[in-house]
């Protein structure tokens, strides 16, 4: 049975595959930016530690974000292998972090002097201010960066499959390509898989911001 150009019957048969990449899928986008907002984030601290450093650090993983990423693989192929997870990891978190430090900083920076000079009167330490007051203040800024290199890395796994991995992107370079009559079904699965997968990781992380800052809420109504 086909719906348009694609063949339904064909997608029932390899459903299971179909998980299994989609599974990698997730697995290389949730590594990718964890990796790169734990690196982010000390980046952040340095920072706000020394500001003078921040020019440097936005110019370096601005240079990283520029790097046309099937470059970036051709790069590290030599480095760390073909069908390396490392290969990949290595890049996807690269074009995180320019996001990520970008947001978390200027997060930080927004939490209003009032607030920090309250929590300073109240005897806080400078890591109890941080993990007490100006994180939580910050996180919509942060969360708003995560979303954004979330749904970036969702795309750009896609691309792992040109060095030989799996993800969605196994269905778009691979099988598109060489399965004759079913690729067109095997392209338009993998886009459509992703464009989903990227869609429902937003509305994910904007459903764990508002969780977590429900005075947001509060003052927006």
């Amino acid at each position: 049975m086909k719906i348009g150009p694609v063949d339904l019957e064909w997608v029932a048969n390899n459903v299971e595959r179909i998980g299994e990449l989609l599974f990698e899928h997730v697995y290389f986008t949730l590594i990718a930016v964890g990796i790169g907002f734990a690196i982010s984030f000390g980046l952040a601290l340095v920072v706000r530690r020394f500001p003078r450093a921040y020019g440097p650090v936005l110019g370096t993983t601005g240079m990283l974000y520029a790097i046309p990423s099937l470059a970036l693989f051709a790069l590290l192929v030599p480095i760390t292998g073909l069908t390396s997870v490392l290969t990949a990891e290595i890049a996807l978190v690269s074009y995180t972090l320019l996001i990520l430090t970008r947001n978390i900083v200027e997060g930080l920076r927004g939490v209003p002097v009032d607030a920090i000079d309250a929590a300073t009167g109240m005897g806080y330490t400078p890591a109890q201010r941080l993990v007490r007051v100006e994180l939580p203040l910050a996180l919509p800024v942060i969360v708003a960066g995560l979303r954004i290199a979330t749904v970036t890395t969702v795309g750009l796994v896609t691309l792992v499959a040109v060095i030989g991995l799996g993800g969605l992107g196994y269905l778009i370079v691979t099988i598109g390509t060489n399965r004759g009559s079913f690729g067109l079904t095997a392209t338009l699965t993998g886009i459509v898989l992703a464009v989903g997968l990227a869609v429902l990781a937003d509305l994910a992380l904007l459903a764990l911001q508002r969780a977590l800052t429900p005075w947001a809420r509060r003052r927006a109504g």
